[in-house]
């Protein structure tokens, strides 16, 4: 059997019949029915049943539960025998949210590109809604990203913490005063991330105690957010790792639980057969926020 043979199978049984699964492909369908002949030949039973619907027999429907487990085993094979002759190529596809674009990723680029010249790497940048979404159709190997929650197929390791920062103009009025509260921010309009953002989530349920939200701007952009802050009086609801240009400062408000979990998101399918390129850039995310 060949890598070819196994994702003919599960093209099969993901487009219904032999007839479409050729055509996605790009084969001729005597091509498709040939590779299933010389597989259920190789395995010593049928996978189908004979019929114009591709109907798995029982042994093929158990059969099918471990197909996505071979393919994966003989990507990984593969990616070790290039390791292995020192000849790896290929691009890694990560997710990053905007702070960990904008502060750690040029640092821990720079150290990935002295172990692995070759392998080019893809950055999506995201917020974790939009990356959780990603990974689970397939098209990012991991992403460094807050925690989805309820996604059961999403495995989150934390790495850090970040938190929740508001911050105005330095000749704003909120810029000269301390003990601030929450109840001080519905004097002027918020500018936060899109409503989908954890912290945008966090920050209304910090709020939920009180009758109303305060006035809201959305941007999903968080790192524009001070170029807004600068020209209107507002308050900026963004992240602590953001950097800030002179003219803005951050403001001493305490919420109930600024803190937010930022780490590494993959899908439980990539977990098992990680390549040596995507091994080496998670490990060296860990190294540096644990310095």
């Amino acid at each position: 059997m060949d890598l070819k043979e196994l994702t003919t199978f599960r093209t099969i049984i993901e487009e219904g019949t032999f007839s479409r699964a050729a055509a996605k492909l790009n084969y001729a369908q005597s091509t498709v029915t040939s590779q299933i002949q010389r597989l259920e030949k190789e395995l010593g039973f049928q996978l189908f049943k004979r019929g114009w619907d591709a109907e798995l027999t029982d042994s093929g429907k158990v059969y099918a539960e471990e197909v996505d487990g071979l393919i994966q085993h003989w990507n990984f094979v593969m990616d070790q025998a290039k390791s292995l002759k020192k000849e790896e190529i290929g691009t890694l596809h990560i997710g990053v949210i905007e702070t960990v674009a904008a502060t750690v990723l040029p640092l821990v680029l720079q150290q990935f590109r002295e172990h692995k010249p070759n392998i080019t790497c893809h950055f999506t940048v995201g917020n974790t809604d939009t990356l959780a979404n990603a990974l689970m159709d397939h098209t990012l190997d991991f992403a460094i990203a807050g925690d989805p929650h309820s996604v059961p197929s999403l495995h989150f390791e934390p790495v850090y913490y970040e938190q929740i920062a508001f911050i105005v103009s330095r000749n704003h009025p909120l810029a000269a005063k301390s003990g601030l509260h929450l109840e001080d921010l519905y004097e002027y309009p918020l500018i936060a991330g899109g409503k989908n953002c954890l912290y945008h989530i966090r920050l209304e349920r910090e709020f939920s105690r009180f009758p109303s939200m305060p006035f809201l701007y959305t941007v999903s952009q968080i790192s524009s957010i001070p170029s807004f802050v600068k020209t209107i009086s507002s308050v900026g609801v963004v992240l602590s790792s953001l950097p800030l240009p002179d003219e803005l400062v951050t403001i001493p408000l305490r919420l109930t639980d600024p803190n937010i979990p930022i780490g590494l998101l993959q899908n439980n399918q990539h977990q098992q057969y990680m390549s040596s390129a995507r091994k080496l850039f998670m490990q060296l995310v860990k190294e540096l926020y644990r310095r």
